[in-house]
């Protein structure tokens, strides 16, 4: 009996050792570094600074910049993935949009460089209209929708799984009751694919906290992030101490983002149950 035990536990080995050394430990080092100063004396500074309007301001833009992005990425991907499952070819289709998220995601950011300086494409095509040369690059839009770009494919993925497993039944008994277009998205299709949304939702905002290369390249250290914010006192203050602090802070918040999007589900799975 206990050497069945042993060996259904076996193959846990590989992923509990994963996640010590990857996440356990890692997570570990940064909450030990955060009680550090600049000078390597224990101190709670780290944790008392980070409430200070400085940095409360920073976490409000971080959250209301990963809110932008997600908003209009599910904008654009629900009604992409939407169209796609309606199509003949469509795993071909999803695979044709998949495909761009491999591509590095420096070189994606310097051919947007290319694309939107002042000597490039788009502003030779304004300059054509009469419009004149504009400053796209180093912007609030530039960052966004940069940003949108290179993470609508990991939206539309999710979402397209969670509307092709929707059975198409449930949306002609809604037609058959009366119920127009809108009536059937609102009270059929959307709920019933909800959680593919929620979990688009996840890998894109939480990611979207933490950017800080599109931040330096795209919007020219005009926006500042939490991730700005810790790439800045780990490599130019060489402050680790108040880096591993802000790094401690998204965990946090990425956690809480995870618990209050998987916890609705939690709840609809279990009363799907009781039913």
């Amino acid at each position: 009996m206990k050497n069945n035990r042993a060996h259904s536990r076996l193959p846990l080995v590989p992923y509990s050792v994963w996640i010590v050394l990857f996440v356990i430990v890692p997570i570990g080092l940064i909450v030990y570094y955060s009680f550090f100063d600049l000078h390597g004396n224990f101190t709670l500074d780290n944790y008392k600074n980070f409430f200070t309007s400085v940095y409360l301001k920073l976490t409000v833009s971080s959250f209301w910049y990963a809110f932008l992005i997600t908003f209009f990425s599910l904008l654009i991907a629900y009604p992409t993935a939407y169209f796609l499952t309606k199509l003949k070819h469509k795993q071909l289709w999803l695979l044709l949009i998949i495909i761009p998220s491999w591509i590095n995601l420096l070189l994606k950011t310097y051919a947007f460089i290319g694309l939107m300086g002042l000597y490039g494409p788009i502003n030779a095509v304004l300059e054509a209209f009469g419009i004149g040369k504009q400053q796209i690059l180093f912007t609030d839009f530039s960052f966004v929708f940069v940003s949108v770009y290179i993470f609508i494919p990991f939206m539309i993925l999710p979402i397209f799984n969670a509307l092709d497993k929707l059975n198409p039944a449930l949306i002609d008994a809604s037609r058959d009751l009366g119920a127009n277009a809108w009536t059937t998205f609102r009270r059929v299709i959307w709920p019933l694919t909800l959680n593919g949304v929620k979990s688009g939702v996840q890998v894109v905002f939480i990611p979207a906290l933490s950017l800080f290369m599109i931040t330096r390249l795209i919007a020219g250290n005009k926006v500042i992030t939490l991730g700005t914010a810790i790439e800045q006192q780990f490599l130019v203050t060489q402050n680790w101490g108040m880096g591993s602090t802000i790094a401690v802070f998204l965990i946090l918040f990425m956690v809480i983002i995870l618990l209050l999007t998987t916890a609705n589900e939690r709840g609809m799975a279990g009363s799907a149950k009781k039913r």
